[in-house]
């Protein structure tokens, strides 16, 4: 008995050692450092701007419009450039420039931490000045390498090593994004520990060292992966017949596609022959940048998946999420730091309950029919956000103005406001009753304004909507991705992908605007009723692209694809949907 044990424990030993030694989980690792550093550093660097700028927002609204503004407008060329290079250079050069631009930016704003008083002697204040343009800048940069680094491992390399098992591409997909969901609560959580029992020069410090540290090990994994996965290695050019075979139905009636596929196809065998010539002219050479944005937003509409990455793009124009507009709403409400931490966390669960979900359907009922099923599911659980602005205890009053707040600072001069002195955490932590929304108001002698008169119901609604919502949301993210990774050819993936980061961006950018232009909390009703409106109509346009992907067979929920579909598929195989 103890032989026979032997053999089966070593066995079960060589299995464990061969897993952590594999390419994909050296590839989570890999993500797993990154995505930490990047999450410290995006959280960090709104709170140093903050800092510095005397507790202003100004810089933080600078710095979000610039990130925006390049993603937008470089999305296509990024894509680009990771198509026409190798794997490996791409993943090593984003890598660096990344983490060198943060060590950088680190380093920069230590400095101007510890000579800000001299630095607004120098000049008038203008080389403090030039030292805010040189950290946007600076942060711009990585944030754009950190977008091509998704771009190759995310959405290039995770295809490569999942190989033509697509249920492995599944599960691959939802271990990132429930690395990506662990990481947004707790690297915040750990460089603001550091900040608040420390100092902002201190985070600055080890958010420096983190990344110097992280770029040299990352470096070493990437290299492993590429030695594991010879594949990597050979990346093509031209469009290869095989790597037309689509894993959705055609379109009946629609050559759509099959258009845009033909125009990649002429577009990459003719754009490597004359070469030569186009460097000839100095005017060509100005107008490529042009000419590659232009033709990777043509090349991306031709997609069949054009509904599908629109219907994901439509979901960035909400405020129903996490970011500081909802936790800023969230604070003239009445609730306390420590309830959003928690509502915080409760909404990374419910994200990762959404991988989990999304893997368990794909399995049950196919790709297609499972971003149909998460949208539903998703739609559902905002409902319940649109009530709460009907509810006791929301501000929402269409008598005021949506522009009646910025319109009075910009024309009357009106003083922003000041936050009052009471300390709402104190005044929320007191009771039950006080649990409720006017609970900051420091005079409670009026009874019109009484905190037992404004209930925590719509902000309660608002949340429980918001966090349930996660589930459908993160398994309808996880099967556009795959659709994307599944039906775009290898020599497109980039610039496809960085299209439709700046789809993303852009319609993040409106929601960004929509806020600016009616920032008072009497408005923010109206905000959720137009981002309900947004998410409904992504899921249409995703539903639009189900329909006529399966066609009558949308509603017939039967089990998933084989692991490899052949290459000699018929058009009409449905096997893989």
């Amino acid at each position: 008995m103890a032989r026979a044990a032997e053999p089966e424990g070593r066995r079960r030993g060589g299995s464990v050692i061969a897993y952590f030694t594999s390419a994909k989980f050296l590839l989570y690792l890999g993500h797993a450092l990154s995505t930490w550093g990047d999450r410290m550093w995006h959280f960090a660097v709104s709170v140093f701007l903050v800092e510095l700028y005397g507790n202003s927002l100004l810089l933080t609204a600078v710095y979000g419009l610039v990130v925006a503004g390049s993603v937008l407008l470089l999305g296509a060329l990024i894509g680009d450039w990771v198509d026409k290079n190798s794997r490996l250079k791409v993943a090593q050069t984003s890598l660096i420039v990344q983490n060198s631009s943060v060590i950088l930016c680190g380093v920069i704003l230590m400095i101007i931490f510890l000579f800000k008083t001299q630095l607004l002697t120098l000049y008038h204040g203008w080389l403090l000045t030039l030292c805010y343009i040189l950290v946007i800048t600076i942060a711009n940069i990585a944030n754009l390498a950190s977008t091509a680094t998704a771009i190759t491992i995310q959405r290039d390399w995770i295809v490569v090593v999942a190989g033509e098992d697509r249920s492995k591409l599944a599960d691959m997909n939802a271990t990132i994004r429930r690395i990506d969901q662990l990481t947004n609560i707790l690297a915040p959580m750990a460089v603001g520990q550091i900040m608040t029992f420390g100092s902002p020069m201190i985070g600055c410090g080890f958010i420096s060292g983190w990344n110097l540290m992280s770029m040299c090990v990352e470096y070493l994994l990437l290299w492993k992966v590429y030695q594991k996965t010879p594949t990597l290695a050979h990346k093509s050019a031209k469009v290869e017949a095989s790597e037309l075979k689509q894993l959705n139905v055609k379109k009946e009636s629609d050559m759509k596609p099959t258009e845009g596929v033909q125009l990649i196809i002429e577009k990459d065998v003719t754009g490597f022959e004359p070469q030569q010539e186009k460097e000839v002219g100095c005017a060509t050479r100005i107008a490529e940048p042009f000419i590659t944005f232009r033709d990777g937003w043509v090349a991306y509409y031709n997609q069949p998946v054009f509904l599908a990455g629109m219907g994901l793009a439509f979901l960035y124009m909400t405020v129903l999420g996490f970011d500081c507009i909802t936790t800023g709403y969230a604070y003239t409400q009445g609730l306390s730091g420590s309830v959003l931490s928690l509502l915080m966390g409760a909404s990374a669960v419910t994200g990762i309950m959404g991988t989990v979900a999304f893997t368990w359907l794909r399995r049950k009922c196919g790709l297609i029919r499972t971003g149909l099923i998460s949208g539903v599911a998703q739609f559902a659980c905002l409902i319940l956000c649109a009530i709460s602005v009907f509810m006791p205890g929301s501000p929402m009053d269409l008598t005021v103005s949506p522009f009646a707040d910025i319109s009075a600072r910009l024309f009357e001069n009106e003083a922003l406001p000041t936050i009052a002195s009471p300390e709402p955490e104190m005044i929320f932590a007191t009771g039950m009753p006080n649990l409720l929304n006017g609970s900051i108001a420091p005079d409670n002698s009026d009874p019109e304004m009484s905190p037992e008169s404004v209930p925590l119901i719509s902000v309660s609604l608002l949340f429980t909507g918001v966090i349930a919502a996660r589930v459908g949301l993160w398994s309808f993210d996880l099967t556009v991705t795959q659709l994307l990774q599944e039906n775009v050819i290898e020599s497109e993936r980039g610039i496809i992908n960085g299209v439709q980061n700046s789809m993303n961006y852009l319609l993040d950018l409106l929601h960004f605007i929509m806020v600016i232009l009616a920032p008072n909390p009497e408005a923010f009703g109206l905000l959720v009723l137009i981002s309900v409106s947004f998410v409904a109509m992504g899921h249409i346009m995703y539903f639009r692209f189900a329909q006529k992907s399966l066609g009558k067979q949308l509603f017939v929920c039967h089990t998933p694809d084989p692991k490899a579909a052949p290459d000699s598929s018929p058009p009409g195989n449905t096997s893989t949907v």
